[in-house]
């Protein structure tokens, strides 16, 4: 039995190994890049990805590579070996002093263009508190409590991302204002459920379709707490961001060249080869990761007993992001406490495997991007003495994965399309 785990073990994470490669911008930029311009080329971008993506413009540069020069900002540990374009790391998810500086550095790099000018901006997930510009009357302490409190209340991506846009000198639109007349073309690698341009690093370079109104609902509707300046600024609609009629617009193009579906995709592609039937579920699953887990679990169930919707050997692939309400002291990441959740939902079931990750190599803030969930892991945790539901209360899934020796561990894959998870259903 303990053979079969092994190769089911390796077989879950190849699947998420080709996820990981379909977004590697080595892979997925070169196609997309623009010919030079007559004046000069200034590349910006900010995200766990924007370091490699960085490098890859580099290395397949039509013009003169000496010509190109700009800043980006990725995680740190994420950087990336460079010769023209500059790579500074900073903090994510909670932005810091060294991403306030990067912000106002790519916001100098942009300023005083000409229409023959070409601004590159290079964006992926991570973005958003990468590109730290706190808004005129906020601290960036203050702008640090407010992402804290959104990334612990259970508020979806786009929640949190609309709140951010509104409290920024440069997310929403606002890098594109400041980088005219240029022509800004973004090449973006989506971490984010229906690859909306606006929500990718809380859309720096194009229109924002959400209102100061929606923005107060949400901080409203989670309890957040919001400084007088900010709160009188969303109130009054001075914190308004550009919309689609603003000039500002006219000559930004955008592009997303890496998604959720494209990992899912070659994920499908490499289970088909091995001879195991795929069915991708979606790639923009979001809500709590427990209660995901609950929901595909019975899709699970159903198949190792009724053979529907697929019969066995099959694999069911989803992407998205889920959400945790962090209620308990615990250390967690939202794909671990998926799994902790799927093994409370599968109670041992012997056909059923599984792997949850971020395709970033981090579950949340910790070192791991996720784990693997086997027949027995319920069977060992119980012989070490774990409580699965008590650990699931205290949002404490990372330390039972951790006993168990099932983390997987990839350190930074420098792109990021969001959660990959593969539930393996074997045959009798």
């Amino acid at each position: 039995m303990a053979v079969t785990y092994q190769r089911q073990r390796a077989s879950l994470r190849e699947l998420f190994d080709a996820a990981v490669a379909a977004a590697d911008p080595a892979r997925c930029l070169p196609t997309w890049l623009p010919d030079p311009p007559r004046g000069r080329t200034v590349i910006v971008g900010a995200g766990k990805a924007a370091a490699a993506m960085a490098r890859a413009v580099e290395e397949h540069w039509r013009g003169d590579p000496q010509r190109l020069s700009g800043i980006v900002v990725t995680r740190y540990g994420h950087g990336a070996l460079t010769r023209h374009i500059e790579v500074v790391e900073a903090s994510h998810p909670a932005p810091d002093e060294a991403g306030q500086q990067a912000a106002a550095r790519v916001l100098a790099a942009v300023a005083g263009l000409t229409a023959d000018d070409l601004v590159l901006v290079l964006l992926s997930g991570g973005g958003s508190a990468l590109l730290a510009a706190p808004m005129a009357g906020i601290t960036l302490a203050e702008k640090r409590a407010v992402t804290k409190a959104l990334l612990a209340c259970g508020a979806s991506i786009g929640e949190i991302n609309c709140v951010r846009k509104h409290l920024s000198a440069i997310k929403g639109g606002r890098l594109a204002l400041a980088a005219a007349p240029a022509r800004v073309l973004t090449l973006a690698i989506s971490d984010v459920p229906g690859d909306e341009l606006s929500t990718i690093a809380s859309g720096p370079t194009v229109p924002d379709p959400t209102t100061c109104v929606e923005a107060l609902e949400i901080v409203a509707r989670y309890g957040i707490e919001l400084p007088a300046a900010a709160r009188q600024a969303l109130a009054s609609g001075a914190a308004e961001t550009p919309k689609p009629d603003h000039p500002g617009f006219a000559r930004c193009e955008s592009q997303v060249i890496a998604t959720a579906q494209g990992s899912l995709a070659a994920a499908a592609e490499l289970a088909s080869a091995r001879g195991i039937t795929p069915l991708v579920l979606g790639d923009a699953i979001e809500g709590e990761a427990r209660e995901a887990a609950r929901v595909l679990g019975g899709i699970a169930l159903s198949c190792a007993a009724h053979g529907q919707p697929l019969a066995a050997p099959c694999v069911l692939l989803s992407g998205g992001e889920t959400t945790v309400t962090v209620k308990g002291g615990g250390r967690g990441g939202r794909n671990a406490e998926f799994l902790l959740g799927l093994a409370l939902a599968l109670n041992g079931h012997a056909r059923i495997h599984a792997i949850a990750c971020d395709t970033d190599g981090i579950d949340g803030s910790e070192d791991n991007a996720g784990a693997l969930l086997l027949p027995d892991s319920a069977a060992r945790a119980a012989a070490a003495g774990i409580d699965l539901r008590a650990r699931l209360a205290e949002n404490d899934a990372y330390k039972v994965f951790a006993v168990l020796g099932d983390l997987v561990v990839t350190g930074p894959t420098r792109t990021n399309v969001n959660d990959f998870r593969a539930i393996l259903i074997e045959p009798h």
